[in-house]
């Protein structure tokens, strides 16, 4: 029997309020198990777990668990948890395209696609349990590609930080970190302590894709949000690039 790669466990951070399961869920589980089919969900078995940040409210950021399905080479579509334990919540979902099915959307639509590289190169998007040839190509495949992201329901913080105990209020188009220094210290570091990750190691052992990186459209759009950041090598806005 191959051995499994451990994965260490991320509980919610929210329980739903509500009764205790009766016993007619035990019926309904059983004969979803041996009768029902789900078809649609086979596949969604890329795990990667990133940082998100509210578009409008980039101080909402959050711990995110992405579990995909590469539909083919330049699409994938992901279930968005807020752990990897059987009590996560259900919290988004997010579309990834390629960088040439992004230049072929109309510019009003690319606004609600965020870029991937600074995610990439920081070695934040991790793909854990993978071995570490396959993570690295995983992470090849996403250079220069777009996500969009709409989270429905925000459940707070790993570090302790409170959210909403039921989904409340409109989705909230999701961002990415550009920027060294805009993802909260503290979300980080629980979350790389917690899953004993290394990113500083991954980071150095991406640099041989900086290479590949086109400038990207969005990187620039929440950068007057935060202060005192640091550029990434490989990140850099199209309209910055299309300036020089």
């Amino acid at each position: 029997m191959k051995h499994r790669p451990t994965v260490n466990r991320r509980h919610s951070p929210v329980h739903p309020p509500g009764e205790s399961k009766g016993a007619w869920l035990t019926v309904l589980e059983q004969g979803a198990r041996l009768l029902q089919d789900k078809t649609p969900m086979k596949g969604f078995d890329a795990y990667v777990v990133g940082f998100h940040c509210a578009k409008c409210d980039p101080q909402m950021q959050m711990e995110a668990h992405h579990y995909c399905k590469v539909v083919n080479d330049d699409f994938l579509q992901c279930l968005i948890f807020d752990g990897n334990t059987p009590d996560a919540n259900l919290i988004g979902l997010e579309y990834i395209i390629s960088e040439a099915l992004f230049e072929t959307l109309p510019e009003e639509e690319q606004a609600y696609w965020h870029p991937h590289n600074y995610e990439v190169f920081s070695g934040e998007l991790i793909a854990p349990g993978l071995p570490e040839a396959a993570e690295k190509a995983f992470m090849k495949r996403l250079v220069n590609s777009y996500g969009k992201t709409w989270h429905t329901w925000h459940t707070g913080r790993h570090d302790g930080e409170p959210g909403d105990s039921l989904p409340m209020g409109e989705a909230r188009l999701m961002w990415s970190f550009n920027r060294q220094g805009e993802c909260d210290e503290t979300l980080k570091r629980n979350r790389n302590q917690a899953m004993q990750v290394d990113i500083d190691k991954k980071a150095r052992d991406r640099q041989t894709y900086v290479e590949l990186a086109h400038p990207q459209r969005g990187v620039n759009a929440l950068a007057n949000a935060f202060s005192h950041t640091e550029p990434q090598p490989g990140v850099e806005d199209a309209d910055d690039a299309s300036d020089s």
